[in-house]
C-alpha cells in the first residue's frame, strides 16, 4: 500500500498593518481652575514640559480649548479619566474632552 504525501499550497497569506484610531484630548477653558493647577496635570498626567505646559494652558485660556495630546483610544480614555478625577478631588471642574483623529 502506498500513501502520497505530496502537499502542495498554492495560498499566499497577507499580512496587513493597521494602525490603532488615533483620539485626540482636548481640555476645555472654564472660570474656576487655576492656570497653575492645568499646568500641573499637563505635567503631571500628559509628561510636558513646564514651557509647552505653560504654553497650551495659555491657549486654552485665550482660544477656549486646546488639544493636549494625541493616542490611542485606551491611553486617550485613561488620561482623560486621571485628569477629571484628579480635577474633582482638588475641587475643579476642569472639563476634559476626547475626538477622534
Amino acid at each position: 500500500m502506498s500513501v502520497d504525501t505530496d502537499v502542495v499550497i498554492d495560498e499566499k497569506i497577507s499580512v496587513d498593518n493597521i494602525e490603532p484610531a488615533q483620539y485626540k484630548v482636548i481640555f476645555l477653558n472654564d472660570d474656576t481652575t487655576p492656570i497653575d493647577f492645568v499646568v500641573e496635570v499637563l505635567m503631571l498626567i500628559f509628561k510636558h514640559s513646564a514651557e509647552t505646559a505653560m504654553e497650551l494652558t495659555m491657549k486654552i485660556h485665550e482660544e477656549g480649548s486646546s488639544i493636549v495630546g494625541v493616542y490611542s483610544y485606551e491611553i486617550a480614555e485613561t488620561k482623560s479619566i486621571e485628569t477629571i478625577n484628579l480635577s474633582r478631588s482638588n475641587g475643579f471642574k476642569l472639563q476634559v474632552k476626547m475626538e477622534k483623529e
